[in-house]
């Protein structure tokens, strides 16, 4: 069975950092794309960054320069290392892995994605 799981998530304050990882299990993960979504409240879930299995990696234009995805592929681990949060990036957010897409900018459509997270709380206070 396929279970992803999120953790780091938590308050900080405007200009903060937190490292969200996401372990992956049930199967390996070595070969997938990896990516982090978030939903805020009254909104959709929107694409934040994604990795290729080849460690290509991809982010909204909201986050450029701010986070930065990384994957462990012996471990199955993705990383979303956030800095200087602001408070538009409270939301809660989730890890995802799905088949590899031909074309790059596939890797911010949910409908890449066949795996999910639960979800983990990111709250950055002003």
């Amino acid at each position: 069975q396929v279970q992803m799981v999120e953790s780091g998530g938590g308050l900080v304050q405007t200009g903060g950092s937190l490292k969200l990882s996401c372990a992956a299990s049930g199967r390996t993960f070595s070969n997938y794309a990896m990516g982090w979504f978030r939903q805020a409240p009254g909104k959709e879930r929107e694409f934040v960054s994604g990795i290729s299995e080849g460690g290509r990696t991809y982010y909204a234009d909201s986050v450029k320069g701010r986070f930065t995805i990384s994957r462990d592929s012996v471990n199955d681990t993705v990383y979303l290392q956030m800095n200087n949060l602001k408070p538009e990036d409270s939301a809660v957010y989730y890890c995802a892995a799905g088949y590899s897409p031909y074309y790059s900018e596939f890797y911010s459509y949910k409908t890449t994605y066949n795996y999910w997270g639960q979800g983990t709380q990111v709250t950055v206070s002003s």
